[in-house]
């Protein structure tokens, strides 16, 4: 993929989220949400502040991250949907 977000964006591939409840149910994929989970696929270098440096990330390629139900804009690369967000629309990194 050639693909790389621009200042504070990031590149989010959602992670599937279980078939079943933990009773045992399998959920239909009608009634399945969008998962707000998701595994960082690419970082932009960060935004710049008010002098010109350049802010750090927080996330990096590889993390595993929660987000926000609403979050994001999906694009298609390469055939895969792919979610591309702002770092800030980021709630946290899962261990």
């Amino acid at each position: 993929m050639a693909f790389t977000p621009l200042h504070d964006r990031v590149l989010v591939r959602r992670v599937e989220s279980e078939e079943k409840t933990k009773g045992g149910l399998i959920i239909p994929d009608s009634a399945k949400e969008k998962p707000a989970e998701g595994l960082v696929v690419a970082v932009g270098a960060g935004a710049k502040d008010d002098d010109g440096d350049r802010i750090a990330m927080d996330v990096k390629a590889g993390d595993r991250i929660l987000f926000g139900k609403w979050s994001g804009t999906e694009i298609t690369i390469d055939g895969e949907e792919l979610l591309i967000m702002k770092e800030s629309d980021i709630m946290g990194i899962l261990a």
